[in-house]
């Protein structure tokens, strides 16, 4: 199969070390990726279920009311990335690709990239695949070699106070209420979700650094 080179649209970041929850979120942002495939709402690395394992979830497409849900696709020339670096230096040692093509989310990866930074190519063959599960419908699990994947609408699941923040900014109140009014309740995101065995990741010290990247095709 003829590899694809991607270009670089937009990134949001976050780090990892084994045992902990991180995550990085980023909605409304920037004008340029706003109601695009490519804008990034959060990405999140846990530790499974199973504790040999890690999941990672990167969402998308954030805002979406429950009416435009239904109609909320993943793109065929959006490529999700998941970019590992397992070694402290700030440069991607794997990553785990998601594209999306005839109903079915493709994973690539965990594996070694041929190129790093702004561009990619599709690395090495298919490790795993699903039907993206319509909205409303359960949820279509892909199961390979001990990598399971997700991919489809779901609740989005960041919570931040966005009106107390405004007036945090301007000066019109110094602290957050407890309990909070969450701005992103009743809105969706599309979210690619895939667990992968610790084993396949080769960190270093068990830490590992995780950031998410979208590229659009060139």
């Amino acid at each position: 199969m003829k590899k694809k080179k991607m270009l670089l649209a937009a990134l949001a970041a976050a780090g990892f070390t084994a045992g902990g929850l991180v995550y990085a979120a980023d909605h409304i942002d920037s004008p340029a990726v706003t109601n695009q495939t490519t804008d990034i709402t959060d990405v999140y690395v846990f530790r499974a279920q199973d504790a040999n394992n890690l999941v990672f979830v990167a969402n998308t497409q954030g805002l979406l009311a429950p009416s435009a849900t239904g109609a909320a696709k993943f793109d065929a020339n959006t490529l999700l990335e998941f970019n590992i670096d397992n070694n402290n230096d700030n440069v991607e040692d794997l990553v785990i690709q998601g594209i999306y093509g005839n109903g079915k989310m493709k994973v690539y990866g965990p594996i070694k990239p041929a190129e790093t930074g702004n561009r990619s190519q599709l690395e090495g063959p298919v490790t795993a695949e699903v039907a993206v599960t319509p909205y409303g419908s359960p949820a279509n699990i892909g199961n390979n070699g001990g990598i399971k994947v997700f991919a489809g609408p779901r609740d989005d699941p960041f919570f931040f106070d966005l009106n107390q923040f405004k007036k945090i900014v301007g000066g019109m109140a110094t602290s957050f209420n407890n309990p909070g009014s969450d701005a992103f309740a009743g809105t969706n995101v599309l979210s690619f979700v895939i667990e992968v065995p610790k084993s396949m990741l080769n960190a270093t010290n068990g830490k590992l650094n995780v950031w998410l990247e979208t590229k659009k095709r060139q």
